[in-house]
């Protein structure tokens, strides 16, 4: 696939990866960099490096984001890409993990985002607008008979 904007190579927006990998394999370890690698392709962004939190801890600080944190205040820095929402960890540790990137000034991008491609009831998906209301065939609107 040919980038996007130009017919040649241009540098993109900075980007820095962060993966929580706590028991995870190598494997593992490679398809996820790998994901985030072809994701910055995609869409045109300079992946510069990959941090990796493998400790599970009960506080939003650890090294791995510290140094993510440190990066985010670089000039043309432009955010964070992870594989999905679950790698800032757990609800409150990732809740107090957004915040400080966002703090930072830096946009926080999802390679997968849950939020969107859950189902929403009877296996439909809900599109990011609501529901779209549906008419019943055979059966026009009805009138307001005092207009």
């Amino acid at each position: 696939m040919e980038p996007l904007t130009e017919h040649r190579r241009v540098s993109g927006p900075v980007v820095y990866g962060f993966l929580r990998l706590v028991n995870v394999s190598g494997t593992r370890e490679i398809a996820l960099t790998a994901s985030l690698a072809e994701y910055c392709r995609q869409h045109e962004l300079t992946l510069s490096g990959v941090f990796t939190d493998r400790t599970a801890t009960a506080r939003p600080v650890s090294a791995a984001f510290t140094g993510l944190l440190d990066v985010l205040t670089l000039p043309d820095t432009y955010g964070v890409v992870l594989p999905a929402a679950s790698h800032l960890g757990p609800k409150a540790i990732a809740a107090e993990r957004k915040r400080r990137i966002e703090t930072a000034g830096a946009r926080l991008l999802l390679v997968r985002d849950t939020r969107r491609s859950r189902p929403a009831g009877h296996g439909h998906s809900v599109p990011p607008g609501g529901p779209a209301r549906r008419r019943i065939s055979g059966h026009a609107p009805a009138l307001d008979a005092e207009t």
